[in-house]
C-alpha cells in the first residue's frame, strides 16, 4: 500500500507478476539447498530438519486434514524451506528471499492448496512433502546440483496452485481474500 494524503492505495499484481515472484523463489531457495549441500549438512541441522518431516508426515496423516493440521503444516512447510535458508550462510541471498517474499503468494507456503479437505488438494501436498523428503536426501548425500533442482522443481507445485486459484477464482477469494489483488 502506498500513502496518499488521506488515503491508501492497493497495489494490484498481475498473475504473470506473481508466476515470477514464485520462480525467482525457487531459484534463490535452489541455490541455498546447492550450499547447503556442498558445504555438508551439520547433524543439528539434520536433526531439525528430519524432525520437521517427521511432524509434516504426521500432519499429513489426518485424512481429511483438518483446518488445524493445514495451519499447522503451512508453518511446518515455513519452518523446513527456514532452516535450509538460514543454513546456506550467503547473507545476500538470504535478504534477496526476503524481499522476493515481500511479494503476494511468493513466500513458501502462500501457495499451498486453497482448501486441504479437497483429496486433489491432498495429494499435491503429500507430493510436495515428498519432495521436501528428497531434497534433503540430497542435501544429506552432498549432491548440491540434485538439491538445487529439486528446490526449483518444488516451486512447480505452487505454480500449479496459483493456476488452479485463478481458475477457481470466486471459490479461492472466499478462502484467500489477498487473491482479490491478483489481476488477470
Amino acid at each position: 500500500m502506498q500513502q496518499c494524503p488521506g488515503k491508501y492505495l492497493v497495489r494490484q499484481f498481475t498473475a504473470q507478476e506473481v508466476v515470477d515472484a514464485i520462480a525467482v523463489r525457487g531459484h534463490l531457495e535452489g541455490m541455498a539447498a546447492r550450499l547447503v549441500a556442498e558445504h555438508g549438512i551439520p547433524r543439528a541441522l539434520q536433526n531439525d530438519l528430519q524432525a520437521v518431516l517427521d511432524e509434516g508426515d504426521r500432519l499429513l496423516a489426518d485424512d481429511p486434514l483438518t483446518l488445524e493440521s493445514y495451519a499447522a503444516y503451512a508453518r511446518m512447510n515455513d519452518r523446513f524451506h527456514g532452516l535450509i535458508l538460514q543454513a546456506c550462510g550467503n547473507r545476500a541471498l538470504q535478504r534477496a528471499v526476503v524481499l522476493n517474499d515481500k511479494l503476494p503468494f511468493a513466500p513458501a507456503s502462500a501457495m499451498l492448496p486453497m482448501q486441504g479437505t479437497v483429496a486433489m488438494d491432498r495429494d499435491w501436498m503429500l507430493y510436495a512433502h515428498r519432495q521436501h523428503h528428497m531434497l534433503f536426501d540430497a542435501l544429506k548425500r552432498g549432491e548440491g546440483a540434485r538439491a538445487q533442482a529439486l528446490a526449483v522443481e518444488h516451486t512447480q507445485v505452487a505454480q500449479m496452485n496459483m493456476r488452479l486459484a485463478l481458475e477457481r477464482r470466486s471459490e479461492s477469494e472466499r478462502v484467500m481474500p489477498l487473491m482479490k489483488l491478483v489481476v488477470g
